[in-house]
């Protein structure tokens, strides 16, 4: 069984995960005193920490996002801004992470007279700032609100940024009754920019929400894409059939960014052991492993990667295909990609299994005992 601690030794990377949603506890509470915000549902880490993710566990999405409100109302200067994304690179290099998309929405950022440009030069920095010398990449996703109006604002903010980090455009928010499909033009015009599409979608709404992002927005990956699963029958004797939207998907390899306890806690999965990550990796969907939100799910990506390994037997083999699928699904350019993949995934994966697989201890091989 591979421990919390190999995996964190092990090369990952990560396309799913919310600046606003893994700030240190430590962090908000002396932001919010540098600000002057009095809002804080808590004033120690203990108090805070609960209070802000005791909304992951009532099975619903809206009551999840709450906690939100607080972590984005001290992410309003660019001081605060670059800190944040700092400590977020920071974070995810300590946890083995060598590659990671972070998504955040700039139009949340602004309501202390920034600018969206602002708003993105401030977290680029702190990107670039916290990765140093940590062997980790940061890029950007830039996310619009889908139950807003600005989509088009944000893909151009997007490609205007593209040379400095910002690798790609989502859309999120609530689902239901918001489909992607009222932002078509911002969708239009990314792809006439050549530029990388994510959506969230098929987490709190199913199928259609898909097909939409899919077939009519031209997404590359799937936010969350859970309910892909209501598209595929298993029969009595366990044969498997897959409707024409799975089919397809699969078939294009269309990447499903997956981040299971995210899901159990909003009520998108009723629990690990039966989450659709299980079958779809058995049926060789472009299956990837994802955090979502750290702060307010109290993951990492290790311990995601842990919880699946201790549900479903998941050994080495299974975590490098996980990890080698987010690789080749990432927006970095393609030598990018390659390079990360056998010159930093595959032999650090290499070195894990040698070590998990030695006889002894190394600690032990020190001492020589002739008889």
């Amino acid at each position: 069984m591979l421990t919390l601690d190999q995996i964190r030794a092990a090369p990952k990377v990560l396309l799913h995960d919310h600046l606003d949603g893994g700030l240190r506890p430590q962090t908000v509470l002396e932001l919010a005193h540098e600000i002057g915000y009095r809002d804080l549902p808590g004033d120690n880490v203990e108090e805070l920490t609960r209070r802000l993710t005791e909304g992951a566990h009532r099975g619903h999405l809206e009551i999840y996002l709450d906690a939100f409100r607080h972590t984005v109302a001290v992410m309003q200067t660019p001081d605060a801004l670059r800190r944040v994304a700092a400590e977020c690179a920071a974070d995810l290099a300590a946890d083995g992470v060598v590659y990671a998309e972070v998504r955040f929405a700039p139009e949340l950022h602004t309501e202390r007279g920034l600018s969206l440009d602002e708003v993105v030069d401030a977290v680029l920095e702190g990107f670039r700032q916290g990765g140093e010398g940590r062997g980790i990449t940061v890029y950007a996703l830039l996310t619009a609100m889908r139950t807003a109006a600005r989509s088009l604002e944000i893909a151009e903010l997007a490609v205007r940024h593209r040379d400095e980090g910002v690798v790609g455009f989502d859309i999120a928010g609530a689902e239901a009754g918001w489909p992607p499909s009222r932002h078509l033009d911002a969708f239009q015009y990314l792809k006439r920019e050549d530029f990388h599409i994510t959506i969230h979608a098929g987490e709190a709404f199913g199928l259609p929400s898909i097909w939409e992002a899919v077939q009519w927005c031209g997404t590359e990956r799937l936010g969350h894409g859970v309910r892909i699963v209501d598209d595929i029958g298993i029969g009595p004797e366990g044969a498997v059939r897959l409707g024409r939207l799975a089919a397809y998907i699969r078939d294009r390899r269309i990447p499903l960014e997956m981040c299971p306890t995210s899901n159990v806690q909003t009520g998108a999965a009723r629990s690990i052991a039966e989450h659709p990550i299980r079958i779809l990796r058995q049926l060789q969907f472009r299956v990837t492993v994802n955090t979502d939100n750290r702060l307010m799910s109290q993951v990492t990506l290790s311990s995601e990667f842990h919880r699946l390994a201790e549900e479903f037997g998941y050994g080495w083999s299974d975590v490098e295909w996980l990890t080698i699928n987010a690789m080749k699904s990432a927006f970095a350019g393609f030598d990018e990609r390659l390079r990360l993949i056998n010159t930093v995934i595959k032999p650090g994966f290499a070195t894990a299994r040698a070590l998990s697989d030695a006889v002894v201890p190394v600690s032990i091989l020190g001492s020589h005992h002739h008889t």
